[in-house]
């Protein structure tokens, strides 16, 4: 496993873990938002090929959730902050991979 996978299923395990104490006290939430981070990590995990981009497109949702929380429920802005964090991470070891293909390509290329 690549180092951008390893910091991508440890970031997976981390935000369905912070999500699992953050809403312990509801059933439904818990399964909303404990679930898809789980799945994306098993994918990782796994090898699956699309894990990686899943696992950004969410992320962006999460983002999304803990800016929204952050900004209007002061006693949650620290989990918020965190899965803040965690989706930047999410988002970035995600996109590692086609940001170096791309670079390389661009690198390897002739100059005319």
């Amino acid at each position: 496993m690549t180092p951008a996978r390893r910091i991508l299923f440890a970031a997976l395990v981390l935000l369905a873990l912070l999500d699992l104490a953050w809403f312990w006290h509801e059933p439904l939430a818990r399964i909303v938002f404990t679930l898809p981070p789980a799945l994306c990590a098993l994918g990782v995990w796994m090898r699956r090929r699309t894990a990686g981009f899943w696992s950004g497109v969410l992320a962006l949702l999460w983002f999304s959730h803990g800016v929204m929380v952050a900004w209007t429920r002061p006693p949650e802005r620290l989990q918020a902050c965190a899965e803040i964090v965690l989706a930047v991470v999410v988002i970035l070891a995600a996109s590692l991979p086609g940001m170096r293909a791309r670079f390389a390509q661009r690198r390897a290329a002739p100059k005319v």
